[in-house]
């Protein structure tokens, strides 16, 4: 049984935490899912799962329900990218929130996290430029994504600890190409539509070249920073069997 459950709306978030984990198919609820599981042979409870759940509420909820039904973890985290509110944050930042606010009813709730320091908002609709300026002035958060109030709602009805982590993919002012449309009622991205889209709107190539380079940029944050907390509690273990 894995001691961390990380849930993700899309795999190229967590491209840097998956590499090395073993792929499985499971159904929860009628439903399929691939989890990616990256076991520890020596401490079986410090093994972690990963599931890409698609993006939005609904679909991160799903995931987070069928995560925990197949695994049982210690603890659950919501992973992934998140747009800046505030302009002191960039692109490849990490953030790491102390308490999330759900934009559908205004709840917070804050997080026991030691490290944490902040708000996160989860909003219903990706968010342009003009939208997280709105946002940032009503919910005073520091950044917004559109799917960890549904984890965290989740891990508590279960009792499960949860944190959330994330990677800045675009800035306060960063105005995002338009993608609601290419979004499906699962949660998963039409990159094909997508593609198509923009290729016949040569004023937008450069805008989602720029997009692209920011994802990658933040995924590569979020994969150094598990790793070097996997590298550190492995020598935290070590140090104690001495």
């Amino acid at each position: 049984m894995p001691k961390l459950a990380i849930v993700a709306a899309l795999q190229r978030e967590v491209s840097g935490l998956t590499k090395s984990c073993r792929r499985v198919e499971r159904t929860h609820q009628g439903r399929n899912f691939i989890f990616f599981e990256q076991p520890d042979e020596e401490h079986a409870d410090e093994g972690v799962v990963i599931v890409c759940g698609g993006i939005g509420l609904e679909a991160a909820r799903r995931a987070a329900e069928a995560v925990i039904a197949w695994y049982r973890p210690t603890e659950v985290q919501s992973v992934g990218f998140a747009g800046a509110l505030d302009q002191t944050l960039h692109v490849g930042d990490l953030f790491v929130p102390s308490a999330v606010i759900d934009a559908r009813d205004g709840s917070r709730i804050q997080l026991h996290s030691e490290s944490g320091k902040g708000t996160l908002l989860t909003f219903m609709a990706v968010a342009g430029a003009e939208q997280k300026t709105k946002l940032a002035q009503a919910y005073q958060a520091q950044a917004v994504d559109m799917e960890a109030a549904a984890v965290l709602a989740v891990a508590r009805a279960h009792g499960i600890p949860f944190a959330a982590t994330k990677a800045i993919s675009d800035e306060l002012d960063f105005d995002l190409p338009e993608t609601a449309r290419f979004i499906d009622a699962q949660g998963r991205f039409k990159t094909a539509s997508f593609t198509l889209f923009v290729a016949l709107r040569p004023w937008l190539w450069r805008r989602v070249a720029l997009l692209a380079r920011n994802s990658r940029h933040a995924a590569k944050a979020l994969g150094s920073h598990f790793e070097s907390l996997r590298v550190h509690a492995r020598h935290v273990v070590e140090a104690n069997i001495t």
